[in-house]
């Protein structure tokens, strides 16, 4: 009998060990299919929302550099860093020897990706468009990192926090939104952007949903043509009034439009609205709440 017990343990660590060891394949966001001989260890995040998605999904023990904002969770500060979207530190990234780089497929710089590609380190693209690609993500990335328990438990919750504010709100009343990138040039995002989603999640519309590029520049006359029933933008840390956002402050030249006459000036934490990680639920509330309110400033100004 101890000799049948010693064996059935031994043969459950062998199973263990070669399920642990056996090679992964997924489809990135670009559709390409990405296969490692085993799961991830070593893993470089070339984007803050990368980095986020990988410690939701339960491998921030193996990210060893990130590039820089890369902020959340806190003890992401303390990876070295491999550059920004704009220039990539490629010797230190060959120098960390990972065996997995997770991209921003449009922002990071396309030459130095390509010059990754050349030196064959396995490359995975991320990019979600909309709300439910965050969930997939976390499970794709856990399925790569051989965390898929963690990965998995984390896109249940969060598509639990998505469907309740859903529920909640998406079928109410229609709210017009212009949702300002930035001022100088005038820029906004079209209905392919992720925060176009979370408008709509809201019961909100984005006012300039249909214009060709993702982030397209608009003058102040279409915005007022355009007349949103609410503004908003993202600022740094929590939401502000608008007297302390000259961006938003700016608009009570025009008293007329409908955003400034209700009030409905709105800014949110642009780490939790411009990230397509799992705490844009955080920002997702945030703007459920702002457009009710504006919501209810309209039966207000209509009494």
């Amino acid at each position: 009998m101890i000799r049948l017990a010693r064996f059935a343990l031994a043969a459950a660590l062998l199973i263990g060990s070669l399920h642990s060891h056996a090679a992964v394949s997924v489809t990135d966001d670009t559709g390409a299919t990405v296969t490692l001989p085993a799961p991830a260890q070593r893993v470089i995040s070339l984007a803050p929302h990368v980095t986020e998605l990988l410690y939701a999904a339960g491998g921030g023990a193996r990210v060893i550099g990130a590039v820089s904002y890369s902020d959340y969770p806190p003890e992401a500060k303390q990876l070295p860093r491999v550059g920004d979207n704009k220039a990539l530190d490629l010797e230190r990234i060959v120098a960390l020897k990972p065996d997995l780089i997770v991209v921003w497929r449009h922002g990071n710089a396309q030459r130095q990706i390509e010059r990754l590609r050349e030196m064959h380190i396995p490359l995975f693209f991320s990019e979600p468009h909309r709300l439910d690609d965050v969930a997939v993500s976390l499970t794709k990335l856990g399925q790569l990192l051989g965390t898929s328990p963690v990965a998995d438990a984390a896109a249940a919750a969060y598509r639990r926090d998505i469907a309740a504010l859903r529920s909640r709100y998406a079928s109410r009343a229609p709210v017009s939104v212009f949702y300002q990138v930035w001022d100088q040039p005038l820029m906004t995002l079209n209905g392919e952007h992720m925060v176009s989603d979370v408008i709509a999640l809201c019961g909100g519309r984005n006012v300039f949903a249909q214009l060709e590029p993702l982030v397209p520049t608009v003058s102040t006359e279409a915005v007022l043509a355009a007349n949103p029933e609410a503004i908003v933008t993202a600022a740094p840390g929590a939401t502000k009034p608008d007297t302390t956002l000259p961006q938003l402050g700016a608009w009570r030249a025009w008293p007329s439009l409908t955003a400034v006459a209700n009030n409905n000036l709105f800014a949110i934490d642009g780490d939790l609205i411009n990230r397509p990680a799992p705490r844009i639920a955080q920002g997702a509330k945030q703007m459920c709440e702002d457009l009710d309110l504006a919501r209810s400033r309209r039966k207000s100004a209509t009494q």
